[in-house]
């Protein structure tokens, strides 16, 4: 007989409490195997596809996509040595609910019953009695650990019916949309707009949030007009004896301002309300202090094209930024560190896990390389490359985003200057690189046009004065200026 077992949203690390269902990767009725994906969620840190611990016939799946569950809340439950739904119907427990921090979790979404493939039917009936090795919120067995299994998106110009862009409708209408980002979805679900009449800016005609914000827009322009109509002609009043007049009526309290047309309300959630909230705190708990420094980069971008010249693995100009990063670690480790409140101490870190931001369709993320000071200017970019894919993708795994001890902000690329960057709690400081522009430049004793960046150094002043600040930046613009000076370190 079979035994039922109820499977509950897993703890996926780094404090997180809650996570919203993206999608569902089974139905009721289907045979899934122990380890199998079985529903994307999207938690503050990223998106993370969600693998069963059991092996057997779906019974109930709980919540429906868009809807937000609390950690321990159940998921799916699973009819455990069925390899047929008829054979789990019988053992099916009747749906529960549990409740959830913002409204009481859903009814078990209805779905079909499918009758499983043999190909999954088989792959069920020699997992059935076989149990995950992954702890996953008290689940967990005596197995071996099995490999977690992630399915590979299909690239923005695949097919528009492949599953990275094929998405619930909003108003009812099948076919697939190019919407990637779970935001858009909500937001255009909140104001009604219907994203199979909107034509994406993005690319591949991807639908991005300022175009459903635009929608939102000229459909609040529009109302007024279509809902305006001439007052209904009013008797005159009879005449009545004179009486005492009575007192003003009190003028009516002015709207709120989300209560006029055309404002837009969005959630402080998911990825914005951890941004909102790391960067809150870092306000609030950080001194800091910032830094700058003009810097000839000529002789940089000449030593870059030299090297990506003599043939191999292309460098990113990120990557080469990132060594001269290390070696001014490494001469200044005071800026590698954290504050312990608690302890009031300054933790010096002897590894350095560099962040960089990455501007995503989702938001910003800041994705961290690992002991960065151990790799090569190659292998640091061919990790920046794996990273932002990954973050434009949304399968940055939460240890993949946390533990940094040092960011790079490269905010050249939107075409700036300078910059005076909130630090990423809870990292001492934050690098950051302006645009290269051509300017006029004193150059060996004579005015030249030269590629000039600016530089800056955001910095808790807690773990250092100025003058450690200013000689870590000095060292930076120095490696600029003369690569050759970056040698000395190696």
């Amino acid at each position: 007989m079979a035994q039922v077992l109820e499977f509950k949203l897993p703890d996926l690390g780094e404090g997180l409490t809650e996570a919203e269902i993206v999608r569902w990767l089974v139905s009721v009725g289907d045979v899934v195997a122990v380890d199998q994906p079985v529903v994307e969620v999207e938690t503050a840190k990223a998106m993370v596809e969600v693998p069963c611990p059991y092996g057997g016939v779906v019974t109930a799946r709980y919540g429906e996509e868009g809807t937000e569950l609390p950690v321990g809340a159940p998921l799916l439950t699973v009819a455990v040595g069925a390899s047929d739904p008829a054979d789990a119907s019988d053992t099916a427990p009747a749906p529960t609910t549990a409740a959830t921090p913002r409204a009481a979790a859903p009814a078990p979404a209805a779905a079909p019953a499918a009758a499983p493939s043999p190909a999954r039917a088989s792959a069920s009936a020699s997992a059935s009695d076989e149990a995950s090795g992954n702890v996953l919120v008290g689940y967990g067995t005596g197995a071996p650990a099995a490999r977690r299994r992630r399915v590979r998106r299909a690239p923005l110009s695949a097919s528009p019916a492949a599953p990275a862009l094929v998405r619930e409708p909003v108003n009812g209408a099948a076919g697939p949309v190019p919407v990637v980002s779970p935001l858009v979805r909500r937001l255009a679900r909140e104001h009604g707009v219907d994203l199979r009449g909107l034509t994406g800016t993005g690319r591949d005609g991807l639908i991005l949030r300022c175009d459903v914000e635009q929608a939102i827009h000229r459909g609040a322009t529009q109302a007024p007009s279509a809902v305006s109509a001439p007052a209904p002609a009013t008797a005159p009043a009879p005449v009545m004896a004179p009486t005492a007049s009575p007192a003003p009526a009190p003028a009516p309290a002015a709207a709120s301002p989300s209560a006029r047309p055309g404002v837009t309300r969005v959630p402080l959630r998911g990825v914005r309300g951890a941004v909102a909230d790391k960067l809150t705190r870092s306000r609030r708990e950080i001194p800091d202090a910032t830094c700058w420094v003009d810097a000839d980069a000529t002789e940089l971008l000449a030593a870059r094209r030299a090297m990506n010249a003599a043939g191999g693995a292309k460098i990113s100009l990120l990557a080469v930024f990132a060594r001269i990063c290390t070696a001014a670690l490494a001469r200044h480790p005071e800026l590698n560190s954290t504050v312990d409140l608690a302890a009031r101490e300054i933790v010096r870190l002897p590894e350095v896990h560099l962040g960089f931001a990455a501007q995503t369709d989702r938001g910003l993320v800041v994705p961290v390389v690992r002991d960065a000071q151990a790799r090569s200017a190659e292998s640091l970019s061919a990790e920046f490359a794996r990273l932002t894919e990954a973050g434009r993708s949304g399968t940055l795994t939460p240890g993949e985003l946390t533990g940094g001890t040092f960011t790079l902000n490269n905010y050249g690329v939107f075409g700036v200057d300078g910059s005076t960057p909130i630090i990423n709690h809870p990292e001492a400081a934050m690098l950051g690189i302006g645009r290269i522009v051509p300017k006029p430049w004193v150059h060996e004793g004579e005015l030249a046009v030269r590629q000039v960046v600016q530089l800056s150094l955001t910095f808790d002043h807690r773990v250092c004065d100025g003058g450690t600040a200013g000689g870590f930046l000095r060292y930076v613009a120095d490696c600029v200026e003369q690569p050759a000076v970056l040698l000395r370190t190696l």
